[in-house]
């Protein structure tokens, strides 16, 4: 566990934020007296199961569909069509005519 002062903490505070995700702990001292601590979130607090479990209940009721993680093949492969003329050129000459 590490220990930090206020001020030190303050100062450094993504440091000790990395420290904590990492799984360690941070005692807060104010004047040489602890006054915190700061620990990490346990897995379920976090959100991710109770996440989970609506998203396995949207599928079974038939609201969402989850995807595979990947884009398709083909989204990658094809080329933008290539357009012809000018596209001011068009809007001048559709003007001009009143279209």
């Amino acid at each position: 566990m590490k220990k930090a002062r206020i001020a030190e903490l303050k100062n450094n505070l993504s440091r000790y934020l990395e420290h904590v995700k990492g799984g360690g702990s941070v005692l807060v001292l104010d004047r040489d007296q602890p006054v915190a601590q700061i620990v990490p979130l346990q897995p379920a607090v976090r959100g991710s199961g109770a996440n989970e479990e609506r998203l396995v209940r949207l599928e079974r009721r038939g609201l969402i569909r989850r995807g595979t993680g990947g884009l398709p093949d083909w989204l990658g492969r094809r080329k933008p069509p290539r357009l012809r003329g000018s596209v001011l050129k068009d809007l001048l000459d559709e003007r001009e005519g009143g279209w």
